[in-house]
């Protein structure tokens, strides 16, 4: 593998590793310490100036908010014992007291329990569907969701059409489809399919598990879910380097540069893609590793991870290109979005009318909200969300009319005081250079069946890890630390070769 001189005298740094991890999240760090305790040696470019990609804990006017990813649920096993092993503790989520439910009327219902408080025959009818959807999530491998037999009829039909066909309650329907839809894949019904909601059942263990949020939202991290991520690369000390952006990756060996010699400019072309062609099937089967070069340092290693989401692939420049397979499939790979809200108030006011926090609604706004008071904390914390289409529209309006509209939404749930908090926030990760979304990456109708058994292929020396290709722990950091792990043992069977 050769770099030009012109290229050598840009480089501000050259080093050389077994391994060069691409991303500082769960995923890549964990990736990074797994092959160091093995005996290679790493180093991990990050883009950003922290580390833990979609895990970010910042103080942000006095009040100390999760700006990403928080929760910690009793089926994620792979995080629950890197918690243990890294010496944090855990905390329960707030759930003392009544929940609230907007239902078409508008009204606010209390209730306990998991059912909503809707009509007789719209809750028979939850139920009933309810326990078609365990059955059929039962029979998924969340690992290999496109190997069941039906696999390829259920990517073809949309999550909210087949929905539709069980039934024509519209009720029993939104709160159905809200679980995996505005909650979790966090894009309209309509464009993911009956398999990609399955798969996401299937990766918290049931559909059931899904909508019950005592489950998947069991706990948080006393100080912040971003303390795994930065714990894991104090591990690594000085091998972890920051704001270094990576633009190409040169893998596999140089080809001998095309014939120019014919008249026909037509014939040119038509040579330098077959050689071109014949150059990326050679990388994939090539040992002479990669080349990485980022900001302000280029790596030399055997193998790289990248270990972020698919959708910023390209915003690398790969040479020779990626394969057809890989460019293809990662056309059908987009992010959701969600604004996650945080209203600090001086007090939990809310505790005081015998609420725990928690409130849903498919017709409002903020279609669920939580208590997020942090550990040891005075104040009281709300945190809800705002998804997909919803989402969008509020970007069209103004900042001041934005908070406006989304605290209106949560003084439907908890009443007047709701609209005057102390501190607002809104994470915002679709403006976020490096996620471009939230909360993570999902096929559209047919992508899963069809490209779901390639997305985690090695490309030659390039593995691949990150939640949003993950099966157990799907979007979450479980599945980010699963990934993290796949990924540095084929590196390490490799290696032993």
């Amino acid at each position: 593998m050769r770099v030009t001189d012109a290229e050598r005298e840009d480089f501000m740094d050259e080093i050389t590793r077994d391994v060069v991890v691409i991303g500082a999240g769960a995923a890549g760090l964990t990736a990074a310490n797994d092959l160091r305790k093995a005996g290679l040696s790493v180093v991990v470019l990050e883009a950003r100036d922290r580390v833990g990609g979609r895990l970010w804990t910042d103080v942000v006017d006095g009040a100390m908010l999760e700006i990403g990813g928080q929760w910690v649920s009793p089926d994620q096993q792979a995080l629950i014992d890197t918690v243990a092993d890294l010496g944090l503790s855990t905390f329960s989520r707030y759930r003392e007291g009544d929940s609230v439910y907007v239902g078409p009327d508008g009204v606010a219902k209390r209730f306990t329990g998991e059912m909503f408080p809707v009509a007789p025959e719209t809750e028979a009818t939850i139920d009933e569907i309810t326990a078609r959807l365990d059955a059929m999530v039962a029979e998924i491998d969340p690992d290999k969701p496109w190997e069941h037999p039906q696999a390829e009829e259920w990517d073809k039909i949309s999550w909210d059409a087949w929905l539709r066909e069980q039934t024509d309650d519209d009720e029993a329907v939104r709160n159905l489809a809200f679980a995996t839809g505005s909650a979790m894949l966090t894009k309209p019904t309509h464009t993911f399919s009956l398999l990609q909601s399955l798969l996401m059942a299937a990766s918290a263990g049931s559909y059931s598990h899904l909508v019950d949020a005592d489950f998947i939202l069991d706990k948080r991290v006393v100080g912040g879910l971003q303390q795994v991520p930065e714990l894991l690369a104090e591990r690594l000390g000085d091998d972890v380097l920051l704001n270094q952006p990576v633009r190409r990756i040169i893998w596999g060996p140089e080809s001998a540069a095309p014939d120019r010699s014919a008249d026909s400019v037509t014939g040119r072309r038509v040579d330098d893609l077959r050689a071109l062609t014949a150059r990326v099937e050679a990388a994939k089967s090539s040992s002479s590793g990669v080349t990485v070069i980022a900001d302000g340092v280029t790596v030399r290693a055997r193998f790289a991870i990248l270990a972020l989401a698919p959708v910023l692939y390209p915003r690398i420049s790969f040479e020779p290109p990626l394969p057809r397979l890989q460019h293809q499939m990662h056309q059908h790979i987009s992010m959701g979005f969600v604004i996650k809200v945080h209203a600090v108030y001086d007090r939990p006011f809310w505790r005081e009318q015998g609420l725990s926090g928690t409130a849903f609604s498919p017709y409002e706004l903020s279609h669920e909200a939580y208590d997020n008071t942090n550990h040891g904390d005075e104040r009281g914390t709300l945190v809800g969300f705002v998804s997909d289409q919803n989402a969008d529209d509020l970007f069209q309006i103004s900042a001041e009319e934005r908070k406006e509209r989304i605290l209106e939404s949560l003084s439907h749930y908890y009443g007047p005081e709701a609209k005057n908090p102390v501190v607002y926030y809104e994470s915002d990760w679709g403006t976020e250079e490096w996620t471009r979304g939230a909360y993570a990456a999902s096929f559209d109708m047919g992508g899963l069946n069809r490209y779901g058994a390639d997305l985690r292929e090695p490309v030659g020396p390039i593995h691949l890890a990150c939640s949003d290709m993950a099966g157990a722990g799907y979007q979450h950091v479980d599945g980010a630390i699963r990934q993290g792990r796949r990924a540095a043992d084929e590196i390490l069977e490799r290696a032993r070769r």
